[in-house]
């Protein structure tokens, strides 16, 4: 009967006959059919995930170099672009859209051998911290089904939680990837910005979007993104730096038990809206790091409060410019109402093709980019982002990593939080931050609250520096017994 822990194990199995491609994939289709009602995905490629993985063994019995994930079996989130296949950004704008090219992370998966098995369901647009703004249902968390799985990535976080694939791709512009990762108990990656190409992504936010990487192990996370990172030509916001590699230099041989200069913002363990069992989970994780010869130091953090206002004045902003282009005459819906005129036109496709929750940032970004408002809100709000760069700059010119929580809370309940938008945007307070100045960060479910729903802590380091992140993270989940 076939079983996945990890690439590597797997990798190993299918070179030592003990499993094929077309048994894992066989599997996964079974999880995802008797899973169906946790909603995470909104496509299945059944038959053509069948037909590669045969494909992948009968070059494996030939002899043929195995890739590095030879039979690896991935899901999508729902806006990034896989050719000749739907691509919806889980909302009606998009319904009918077929996606005409591959996004770079797809080209590089195919390369190494992946199989491609689904698309997967998300908050309409990458917008939204719940999963439950998709046009085609909310996702549900494996481990409790009247809670969220967090968002705007839940279906790709539940995918890995329930065992339907062994990695996922999602996107992070505020925390899409961290904070579901954080409620759903997985590993959860966002890269530093530029660290891996956004061609092939819908846009949602660019100076924020990044593609992130969902598994259940960290050298599993290290493995995908040694793959998928990268300089590439379509992507002028690509580092040109070097892709280390990443899996390579966390095998046991080459790791050193290295004793890290750590941080953490003494305001975001003080917050009042932080649930008293994380703050008690985070203060025991930090003395037990204290006691294994790590340096642990509180640092100031006085702009805590200012993060979700600036984060949502920037990239309702950038969205109210990237969703122009839906306006239903080259793609996207078009009413079937009889217009007047153009205008009218526009009105209808872009009421009845988007959501509520799309519409309303759409709306919010409108008014802050308006001439009367620019400098009181965008202008005031690029420059606490560049006070935050600074800030940032100084925590890692003196600390390895920065430890803080993904969430306020654990996965809250379906519905708990849609009548009060901001209560629902504060849930992001703790992982805008990485995105406002670039900064990769990872969240590690190390955790579960006294009714048995996991959550975790976020790991952050200074850009570029994925390699450090990683292998910290892997040490420290060693540490708790969680590797």
């Amino acid at each position: 009967m076939f079983s996945f822990t990890s690439i590597k194990n797997y990798l190993d199995d299918l070179q030592h006959q003990r499993t094929s491609c077309q048994e894992a994939v066989n599997h996964f289709l079974l999880r995802i059919s008797e899973k169906s009602n946790l909603n995470a995905f909104l496509e299945v490629f059944e038959k053509e995930a069948i037909e590669r993985a045969r494909q992948l063994d009968d070059a494996r019995s030939a002899g043929a170099p195995l890739g590095k994930l030879h039979g690896v079996v991935i899901g999508l989130k729902d806006v990034i672009s896989y050719q000749n296949h739907t691509l919806s950004a889980s909302s009606k704008m998009l319904a009918k859209y077929t996606a005409v090219y591959n996004a770079t992370v797809v080209d590089r998966l195919l390369k190494e051998g992946a199989i491609i098995i689904g698309r997967q369901n998300c908050d309409e647009f990458a917008m939204g911290s719940s999963s439950e703004h998709s046009a085609y249902g909310a996702v549900l968390n494996d481990a409790d089904h009247t809670r969220v799985p967090g968002g705007s990535s839940g279906g790709s976080a539940v995918a890995v939680q329930a065992g339907l694939c062994m990695v996922s791709l999602g996107s992070d512009t505020g925390g899409s990837v961290r904070q579901p990762a954080d409620f759903c108990g997985v590993i959860g990656l966002k890269p530093s910005y530029g660290r891996i190409s956004r061609y092939g992504l819908i846009a949602y936010a660019s100076t924020f979007d990044q593609i992130g990487i969902f598994s259940s192990t960290v050298p599993d996370a290290a493995l995908v993104l040694e793959v998928i990172a990268g300089e590439d030509q379509m992507d002028s916001t690509v580092s040109q730096a070097p892709v280390e590699a990443y899996s390579q230099l966390l095998a046991p041989a080459v790791k050193a038990d290295k004793k890290y200069k750590l941080a953490y913002f003494r305001q975001a363990l003080e917050h009042p809206s932080l649930d008293p069992e994380i703050k008690s989970a985070i203060t025991g994780l930090i003395e037990r790091l204290i006691a294994q010869g790590h340096t642990v130091t509180p640092i100031e953090f006085e702009l805590l409060d200012y993060v979700v206002p600036t984060y949502y004045v920037l990239t309702t902003a950038e969205a109210s410019t990237n969703l122009s282009r839906y306006d239903g005459v080259k793609f996207g819906h078009q009413t079937a109402a009889e217009c007047s005129d153009l205008t009218e036109f526009y009105k209808r496709n872009r009421s009845e093709g988007f959501g509520k929750e799309v519409k309303k940032r759409i709306m919010l970004g409108t008014f802050v980019l308006s001439a009367f408002y620019f400098d009181a809100y965008f202008a005031k709000a690029q420059q606490i982002r560049r006070l935050l760069q600074e800030k940032s700059a100084e925590i890692f010119n003196n600390f390895d990593a920065l430890i803080s929580p993904n969430a306020p809370c654990v996965a809250f309940k379906l519905g708990e939080k849609q009548a009060d938008a901001t209560e629902m945007y504060l849930a992001d307070i703790y992982t805008v931050f990485a995105n406002l100045v670039g900064i990769p960060g990872i969240s590690l479910p190390l955790f579960r609250n006294n009714d048995g729903i996991p959550f975790g802590i976020q790991l952050m380091s200074d850009q570029l520096k994925e390699l450090s992140l990683l292998t910290l993270s892997d040490q420290l989940m060693q540490a708790e017994g969680k590797n």
